[in-house]
């Protein structure tokens, strides 16, 4: 939140899986993301007025999608600012190295948020990296790099504000490697005390970014109190639309992906259609 905060409207965010924050921040409904998360093709595509690309599943292959952006918009001479984000998982990946190289070269206005929760799954950060800090990467490609507390949502917002005037007038992308930790499982089907002690967990328990926030907005007289109930409201109001929604468009995922489908696309989709036909029910 801290990071996305300082984008326009007219700017681009690429996000990975992990961004369900910042896309609520940049107008995606929760129903519309409820959709997504239930596999609905809809819930993956962005309003027509978004600058936002949908979420992308295969670690790393967004950070290319982003540079691309970014050039897009240097060659149109255009200011929007492209802010793509990644876990510690992706710097592994080829795709991170190749954009990272790209948007040195090209210079281009990318911020690339590299959200580094110590874990890819069950790997350790110490075993996919050699490298002291993943912040430090950014030098090889003549990029600055700049490693800040993941969990304190005033110190990532003044980095990624930073950046983001950098890339706008034109001096190129900054990689910003924020720290924090992954609490939860990886997924429904991790097991996490299986490669990690409960005492490293507690530890970072304490640095969790609502706790020490709220403390802060405490601290300033800032009401919150009455926050934890309207989000709840909120929320169960939009699994009440979501529940509501009828049955997906299974035939959407042959609309978007070539501006003039090949013939062979269009013979998939009456093949999808006509056994779509077969399976409905009577009447």
């Amino acid at each position: 939140v801290g990071s996305v905060f300082t984008l326009r409207p007219t700017d681009w965010m690429v996000p990975s899986f992990r961004e369900t924050a910042a896309m609520i921040w940049r107008g995606w409904t929760i129903e519309h993301l409820l959709l997504f998360f239930s596999g609905h093709l809809e819930g993956g595509r962005p309003g027509p007025e978004q600058h936002d690309l949908p979420v992308c599943i295969p670690v790393g292959t967004q950070l290319p999608h982003a540079v691309g952006l970014a050039y897009a918009a240097q060659y149109r001479g255009d200011d929007a600012v492209v802010m793509a984000y990644c876990g510690d998982g992706a710097t592994s990946e080829g795709d991170f190295h190749e954009a990272l190289n790209f948007a040195g070269v090209w210079h281009v206005p990318l911020v690339l948020v590299v959200q580094n929760n110590q874990w890819a799954i069950s790997v350790p950060l110490k075993k996919q990296t050699n490298s002291a800090t993943i912040a430090q990467k950014a030098l090889a490609y003549g990029v600055p790099g700049i490693q800040v507390d993941g969990n304190d949502v005033l110190a990532v917002y003044a980095a990624s504000r930073e950046a983001v005037e950098r890339a706008r007038a034109g001096d190129g992308p900054t990689l910003i490697e924020a720290v924090t930790y992954r609490l939860g499982v990886h997924t429904t089907a991790d097991d996490p005390t299986k490669y990690r002690s409960e005492e490293e967990v507690k530890g970072w328990e304490a640095k969790d970014p609502l706790t020490r926030f709220t403390a802060y907005l405490e601290k300033r007289n800032l009401a919150v109190s009455g926050v934890v109930a309207e989000v709840d409201a909120e929320i169960a109001a939009a699994v009440a639309r979501f529940e509501a929604t009828g049955a997906p468009d299974r035939l959407g995922m042959f609309t978007h992906a070539y501006g003039a489908p090949p013939a062979s696309l269009d013979v998939q989709r009456a093949e999808m259609a006509a056994r779509l036909r077969d399976q409905a029910p009577p009447g």
